[in-house]
């Protein structure tokens, strides 16, 4: 079942319906994982959420153990490896018109530069030939070299996870599809700090920009058809 399925009304799906949402639009011949944002901050530790003041808890640390799976299977199929990390100064000074909704928060267990909340999560390895890149707004593309390096490798397909759902997910989505590129959602793999955020977010993903899909399809793919093969090559 998916995570929307119970906050659409029977009206609803007569619109999906008649509109013909959500079609699918697969996996193409070259894939790259785009790991946005799994870090210390967005997951916490258990039983001391509490010091962590964006950790999206227990959902949070189930759905890393699931990105590491998908890392480590794109890595030994040689699928190209992206991961982001969000971050801001210290003193404010790059936060924009973000912090014109949120405080500045002064806590080493939050995304500041050099702190350790900035950190990856220790389950996720980037190894050699991976890239990481900071970001300073939601979108894994908005400032970043993401969408040069795709090109230059000949990705038609981009799998992205992470955290959050609604938020830096959402955003990347809509830049990959805005950038024509076929773009996955693996839903285990996802998570946000609001049930229903990451639900209705996932729904409207799958209905018009992406394929939401279970992490097992996305490591089938990563494992069959020559595919690791054809990268191995470049063919």
């Amino acid at each position: 079942m998916n995570p929307w399925e119970s906050f659409l009304t029977a009206e609803d799906r007569a619109v999906v319906a008649r509109g013909r949402f959500g079609r699918r639009m697969g996996f193409g011949q070259r894939a790259a994982l785009i790991v946005i944002d799994a870090q210390k901050y967005m997951v916490g530790e258990a039983g001391l959420d509490a010091e962590w003041p964006s950790s999206c808890g227990d959902v949070g640390r189930q759905a890393v153990r699931e990105i590491a799976t998908l890392v480590a299977a794109a890595q030994a199929a040689t699928v190209p490896c992206f991961f982001s990390r969000f971050e801001l100064n210290a003193d404010g000074s790059d936060i924009g018109i973000y912090g014109r909704k949120r405080d500045l928060l002064q806590s080493p267990h939050w995304c500041l530069a050099g702190s350790v909340g900035a950190e990856l999560v220790p389950q996720i390895r980037p190894v050699a030939g991976d890239v990481v890149f900071v970001k300073k707004k939601p979108s894994g593309f908005h400032g970043t070299p993401l969408l040069g390096y795709l090109v230059e490798r000949h990705i038609d397909t981009v799998v992205v996870v992470g955290g959050a759902t609604s938020n830096c997910i959402r955003a990347t989505v809509f830049d990959s599809s805005s950038y024509n590129f076929r773009t996955i959602v693996p839903q285990e793999a996802v998570f946000d700090r609001i049930p229903i955020s990451h639900a209705i977010s996932l729904f409207d993903m799958d209905r018009q920009f992406a394929d939401v899909v279970s992490v097992q399809e996305t490591l089938d793919y990563f494992a069959g058809s020559g595919t690791a093969a054809k990268r191995k090559t470049g063919e």
